[in-house]
C-alpha cells in the first residue's frame, strides 16, 4: 500500500459489465467462490460474458449447476461451470485443488458468512474465520502453482469496511478465552482477507501474481446478511443506520471485484485495497471507508500467515 492512490474513470455506481464493456477474456481461466448467488454470481456471469472459461466453487452442487447454466453466456466462448467447495471443510477444499489442471489466470475469494452465532469446524476453529480467511487460504496457496503458470494471474480478497472494526485476535483467534461476539470474529476474518492479501503479494511478486483486496460496499438482497436478526443485540455494533456508504445493488457491488479480476486498469497493480473501483485511503474514525492500518500492516500480516499455515498443517493439510 503506497501514498500514490490509483484512481479509474468508475466508481460507486458503476456495474460490474460497464467495467469489462469491450473486454475480451478468452483463453483465461477464473474460479469464484460463492459464485452461485449475490456478487459472486455476477462476478462470475460478467467474467464468463467477457469470453472466460469460469469455475464457481458451491456447497450445493445440484444448486451450482443450474446456476452455471442461468448464468453461461448463450454465444461467444465464455463458459460457466460448478465445482463441490465448502471452505468450512479442508477436505473439500483439498479435493477441489486436487482437481484442478492447468493455469489458472484469475481466482476471486468471493464467499463468506457474516456475523453468525458461534459454530465451530471439526477442528475447533471458529466458523467465520475458518470459511472468510482459513478456507480461502488453503485454497489458494493449495493453487499456487497453477496460478504462477498462468504468468500474471490475479488473486481477488472480497473484504469488507467491517475490517476497520478490529485487528485478529493473535492471543486467542478462535474465541477460546474471550467470549463470542459475532461481529469481532467477523471483523478479524475481513481484517484477514486484507493481511493475506499483503503477505501474499510480497511471497508471489516473482511468480507474476497480483493479490489485492478490496471493500464491495454495502450491497442490497444478498444472503451474507442473513444471520443479523439472530445478534441483533450484539454489544459490537453494526451501525446498519450509517449513512456514509450508499447501498448497491449487486450488479454495483461486483464492479471493484471485476476491475481487480480483470481490467487493464489494474494490470500491474498488486497489494492493495479498493473500494467503489478506486484504491482506498486511510481508514478515518468515524467514516465507515478506507482501509484500517491494522489491515496493512506488514508484520501482522507475516504473523498471520505463518499461523494459518500452522493450523492447517495441525489439522493435516499440506500447502
Amino acid at each position: 500500500m503506497t501514498d500514490h492512490l490509483i484512481t479509474t474513470p468508475f466508481g460507486a455506481q458503476t456495474t460490474a459489465a460497464e467495467v469489462l464493456a469491450g473486454i475480451d477474456l478468452s483463453g483465461q481461466r477464473a474460479i469464484v467462490t460463492g459464485g452461485a448467488s449475490g456478487i459472486g454470481r455476477e462476478t462470475a456471469r460478467v467474467l464468463a460474458a467477457a469470453g472466460a472459461a469460469v469455475t464457481i466453487g458451491v456447497r450445493d452442487l445440484a444448486a451450482g449447476s443450474q446456476v452455471a447454466e442461468e448464468i453461461a453466456p448463450a454465444t461467444g466462448p465464455g463458459t460457466v461451470h460448478a465445482a463441490m467447495l465448502d471452505l468450512a471443510d479442508q477436505t473439500s477444499v483439498r479435493a477441489f485443488v486436487e482437481a484442478w489442471r492447468g493455469p489458472l489466470h484469475i481466482l476471486v475469494l468471493n464467499a463468506g458468512v457474516m456475523a453468525s452465532p458461534l459454530e465451530r469446524t471439526k477442528e475447533g476453529w471458529e466458523m467465520q474465520f475458518a470459511t472468510n480467511h482459513l478456507g480461502h487460504f488453503a485454497l489458494a496457496t493449495g493453487l499456487h502453482s497453477a496460478l504462477t503458470a498462468a504468468h500474471g494471474a490475479r488473486v481477488v480478497a472480497v473484504s469488507s469496511v467491517g475490517h476497520v472494526n478490529g485487528d485478529v485476535l493473535f492471543d486467542d483467534i478462535n474465541f477460546e478465552q474471550h467470549p463470542y461476539d459475532p461481529w469481532a470474529a467477523y471483523s478479524q476474518s475481513k481484517t484477514a482477507n486484507v493481511l493475506f492479501a499483503v503477505e501474499a503479494s510480497r511471497r508471489w511478486a516473482s511468480d507474476l501474481i497480483a493479490v489485492n483486496a478490496l471493500n464491495p460496499g454495502r450491497i442490497t438482497s444478498t444472503r451474507l446478511g442473513r444471520h443479523i436478526g439472530d445478534i441483533a443485540n450484539s454489544p459490537a455494533s453494526f451501525d446498519a443506520t450509517n449513512t456514509d456508504v450508499s447501498w448497491k445493488n449487486i450488479e454495483q457491488g461486483a464492479a471493484t471485484s471485476v476491475l481487480l479480476a480483470a481490467s487493464p486498469l489494474a494490470e500491474g497493480v498488486t497489494s492493495r485495497y479498493f473500494e467503489d473501483c478506486n484504491e482506498a485511503g486511510p481508514h478515518r474514525p468515524g467514516v465507515r471507508r478506507g482501509v484500517a492500518a491494522h489491515a496493512v500492516d506488514p508484520q501482522s500480516a507475516a504473523r498471520l500467515w505463518r499461523i494459518s499455515l500452522d493450523l492447517l498443517a495441525d489439522a493435516g493439510t499440506t500447502v
